[in-house]
């Protein structure tokens, strides 16, 4: 008769085999109810004999209270970006440059696609997996052990595994999760997440593993860190063994004998990308002889064997249905074109930005065209031109409405005005913009407080302006739909956190037009107190650093509005703090310096660099000059960055920012 510990055993080899099977192989041998049937069994034996639990058993894959925090670890081998080639000339650039420094005659590469997700370095020891890590700043990462184990394509045990490895991956999401993730996220009123890399990287850093669990999500692995024993030899070797233990590696890669295979291959990708069921954004090459890669080291910013070929923003040809205006939180009226739906840069667009009605004149933008889009830094989708040759002639010329849409008030633009304004002191549109703008996240960051919450609370007169969020009750939000009583409880922290705001981030809040973040903390350290600011001549403004004529005017037409002060009295009342208090800012590398962002950021948003920057008594700028220290470059970087390579200004990757905020050293 079989021991409870060897049916334990038995079914955890089972299980294990099976997933392999399933999320690695994609070849199933057995049904889901078959498989419910063993999970169901291990479990019932590891509930009778506790002791039978061990580290590696399926049934150990989400389990444990959630954490308070990531603990800091540091990375056996230091994570290094890629160097960027945007063409074939820099691919052969690259070529040229690596042959030189290798002094041979040809070199053959291994190309692999570039899966846009999150990079993690494993740990296993004696086959078990002991240490799952975020990349960080590529010397140092977070411990995201309890999350890494929910992936159910990452082994536990590995098979005929070496004493110790340290691997390096890609965890992302499939683009079918990332829809449903988002379509279930809209209703309950959640923020979207803007593209499939970014829902990844947020699913895996839930202090709930639980939470991490139900994201589906998947991971690719392609670099052998360190392993005791004899190493691979090329880079083809490697990924097979990384196989052979039990990885899911990416079938598509591809020996290329020199570099002109290696750029067919970009191309080849570059047209078949959309094919793929999870994004990509490039392609990776890398020198196949692993002694080559070792001979030709590093620089300080990347590995001289390994390139990135980054794709360029992708476009499709969609049609436009119709043209509709949205009214913004300033009486802005912005056309939006509806489109056909169409896939592009990750996920499904069925709205793209027109900017405004200048924009549709020079473009000749009809209603019923076809149009190319794109998604501006893969994020905020655009209409970039129109396609007259495809016009039938039942295509109708827009014309931007003279009254609101929402409210029914004339619809106003100033000659020097690109935008024109409803301006309606009462529209409905104006007061939920608003709202959902104050409590946004480099505003008043009131969690939890979305777009679809804001206008179920206006819609159900419970809220007529800002103020009204700090009267709000567990009584009044219990009865709307999606409130229960733990949602009821985290806004209403959420809501009474936010009153001890400095006053940056409330001046920044209220809306106050052409007073952005930037202006909004040089106020706030100029004045502050809010009584200082509110009581302050057009002379007073105008000797503050930055602020101009069109600011000041602004400032005082805000604040001379009775409406806007009985709102100020409110928050006031309630208890909104109105000072700045001291901004505590320490020495570090970037002190004294003058540093340009450009290009999206993965690990925080922009304002939170550039509050870091400050914090180390360092100055972020707007624009590229002589003057400028330090250009940091995220994905899809702009003009700013061409500009930093032409006054040869210093160029930092978002990791080596990172490091160097950190207190790490330039060289």
């Amino acid at each position: 008769m079989t021991s409870p510990w060897d049916r334990a055993r038995q079914l955890r080899e089972l299980i294990e085999h099976h997933n392999y099977l399933y999320y690695v192989l994609d070849a199933p041998e057995i049904t889901d109810a078959e498989y419910d049937a063993l999970m169901q069994e291990l479990m019932a034996l590891e509930a009778a004999y506790p002791e039978l639990v061990t580290e590696d058993s399926p049934t150990q894959r989400v389990g444990g209270a959630p954490a308070a925090g990531f603990e800091t670890v540091t990375h056996p081998v230091p994570l290094m970006s890629l160097a960027n080639a945007y063409s074939d000339e820099d691919l052969r650039d690259f070529d040229a440059r690596v042959k030189k420094l290798l002094n041979v005659q040809n070199v053959s590469y291994v190309a692999e696609l570039k899966i846009d997700g999150l990079t993690v370095a494993l740990t296993y020891r004696n086959g078990l997996l002991q240490l799952g890590a975020t990349r960080g700043d590529g010397i140092q990462g977070e411990n995201i052990t309890a999350n890494i184990r929910t992936v159910r394509s990452i082994p536990l045990r590995l098979k005929g595994a070496p004493a110790y490895l340290a691997i390096r991956g890609e965890v992302y999401m499939p683009k079918k999760e990332f829809e449903t993730l988002n379509q279930a996220r809209e209703a309950t009123g959640e923020s979207l997440f803007a593209n499939p890399r970014n829902a990844a990287a947020g699913s895996l850093r839930q202090l709930d593993p639980k939470v991490t669990a139900t994201r589906q999500l998947d991971g690719f692995f392609y670099d052998i860190l360190e392993m005791e024993g004899e190493m691979p030899k090329t880079q083809c070797e490697a990924l097979q063994r990384i196989a052979d233990l039990g990885f899911h590696i990416n079938p598509n890669y591809r020996y290329c004998e020199d570099i002109e295979a290696a750029i067919a291959y970009c191309h080849e990708w570059q047209a078949r990308r959309s094919e793929l069921p999870y994004e990509i954004d490039g392609i990776v090459l890398k020198i196949n002889d692993l002694a080559q890669q070792a001979a030709l080291g590093a620089t300080a910013k990347a590995p001289r064997s390994k390139i990135a070929y980054k794709f360029p923003a992708e476009e499709v040809i969609t049609r436009i249905k119709e043209i509709r205006v949205n009214v913004g939180r300033t009486g802005a009226v912005t056309p939006l074109a509806v489109l056909e739906p169409v896939r592009v840069a990750g996920s499904t667009v069925s709205r793209a930005t027109l900017h405004n009605e200048d924009n549709i004149r020079a473009k000749d933008i009809r209603i019923g065209d076809s149009v190319v889009i794109r998604k501006a830094g893969d994020i905020i989708p655009e209409v970039v031109r129109a396609l007259p040759e495809r016009r039938t002639g039942s295509e109708t010329v827009f014309v931007m409405p003279t009254h609101c849409p929402e409210c029914g008030a004339e619809v106003y633009r100033g000659p020097d005005e690109a935008v024109a304004r409803c301006l309606g002191a009462a529209c409905p549109a104006k007061i939920r913009e608003g709202i959902i703008h104050f409590a946004s996240r480099d505003a008043m960051n009131i969690e939890g407080l979305g777009p679809a919450i804001v206008n179920q609370l206006v819609d159900a007169g419970l809220i007529h302006d800002v103020a009204d969020l700090y009267s709000l009750k567990a009584d009044d939000l219990l009865p709307l739909e999606r409130f229960g009583p733990k949602s009821v409880e985290n806004l209403l922290q959420s809501i009474q956190r936010s009153k001890d705001n400095p006053l940056h981030r409330l001046l920044f809040a209220l809306g106050i037009r052409h007073v952005g973040e930037g202006a909004a903390r040089t106020l706030a350290k100029h004045f502050g107190t809010l009584d200082r600011l509110m009581g302050a001549t057009k002379e007073e403004l105008l000797s503050v650093p930055e602020i101009g004529g069109i600011i000041a005017d602004s400032i005082i037409h805000f604040f001379g509005e009775e409406q806007n002060r009985h709102v100020i009295e409110k928050l006031r009342v309630a208890g909104v703090n109105f000072a700045e208090g001291a901004t505590k800012v320490s020495t570090g590398y970037f002190t004294g310096k003058t540093v340009v962002l450009t290009g999206a950021l993965t690990s925080m948003t922009r304002a939170e660099a550039e509050e870091k920057l400050r914090s180390q008594g360092g100055t972020p700028g707007s624009s590229v000059s002589r003057k400028t220290d330090f250009v940091v470059v995220g994905a899809d970087p702009g003009s700013k960055y061409q500009k930093a390579l032409e006054l040869k200004i210093p160029i930092l990757s978002e990791e080596e920012f990172l490091r160097l905020l950190a207190g790490g050293d330039s060289e």
